[in-house]
């Protein structure tokens, strides 16, 4: 299993690192493309649709092409970010506050929309983020593999209280709280890097504290580990409703796609939205 691990990792990894350092944007924008099309058919199968998972896929590779192909790539309308974050805040929200059995009451075609939505959203917000700058792109990423990280190690050292065992029993509130001080121990340091070296663009944390200030780098620092938290959630939400352990085994030795973006999701359309300020 480790094996498996190690070598989809750095394939992953040795053609992400390739496609973000071309010069053409097209590469990283296809290759993301491929990865969120991927994921759109596991939320088919995650959701009763496993016969249409391929149209939900090339539903959403088309329609991100056809944005790509309108200039969307980096400019979409700054909208629709903040649009993203009111369906994230609210409709995340509510989603894990009804729970499981509620999102396996829904009708399917209704389930199947809202992952095209969220998906296609995260994919522009992607390649919009890359059009900043690769900086800027890898210090949002980075907000949620911190919290990623300090969550897990700081939940099993501390962790008593479950923060929603009817959904992801292994995530505590102590866990929480971890991930968020990673996360701002990250933006202070990600600062101090900024000032030392020139970068092709600021990092998402010194872009903030440039225009917000302290003060509102960490609300939004707040925010934004809050939003990972809901987009891990929800995911695990709809797994456990379709019962599933992993949503497919497309990356052997880490289960599927949506494994890996889950919380990206929302993370990513949102910091565009606070950055747009």
């Amino acid at each position: 299993m480790l094996k498996q691990r190690v070598i989809t990792a750095l394939t992953l990894m040795a053609v992400l690192v390739g496609s973000l350092l071309a010069t053409s944007p097209w590469p990283f924008a296809a290759f993301t493309l491929i990865l969120i099309a991927a994921a759109a058919w596991e939320w088919g199968r995650l959701n009763g649709a496993a016969s249409l998972s391929p149209l939900l896929a090339v539903a959403v590779a088309g329609a991100g092409a056809a944005a790509f192909g309108f200039g969307w790539g980096g400019a979409a309308p700054g909208m629709l970010w903040w649009a993203a974050l009111l369906l994230w805040a609210l409709g995340g929200a509510a989603a894990l506050r009804a729970g499981v059995a509620a999102w396996s009451e829904q009708a399917k075609p209704w389930r199947w929309l809202i992952g095209v939505v969220l998906l296609g959203l995260a994919w522009l917000a992607i390649v919009n983020a890359r059009a900043v700058g690769v900086n800027f792109l890898l210090s949002i990423c980075c907000v949620v593999w911190m919290a990623d990280i300090a969550a897990y190690f700081g939940g099993r050292a501390w962790g008593k209280r479950k923060l929603a065992p009817t959904i992801s029993p292994g995530k505590s509130w102590e866990g929480v709280w971890s991930g968020l001080a990673g996360v701002l121990v990250l933006a202070c340091g990600w600062m101090i890097v900024d000032r030392s070296f020139t970068f092709d663009s600021p990092s998402l944390f010194t872009h903030l504290f440039a225009r917000l200030g302290v003060v509102g780098l960490v609300l939004v620092v707040i925010f934004l580990v809050a939003l990972s938290v809901v987009g891990d959630l929800f995911e695990s939400l709809v797994k456990r409703s379709a019962g599933a352990k992993d949503s497919s085994q497309l990356l052997p030795g880490h289960g599927g796609v949506l494994d890996r973006f889950d919380a990206l999701l929302p993370v990513v359309p949102v910091a565009l939205a606070f950055g747009s300020l």
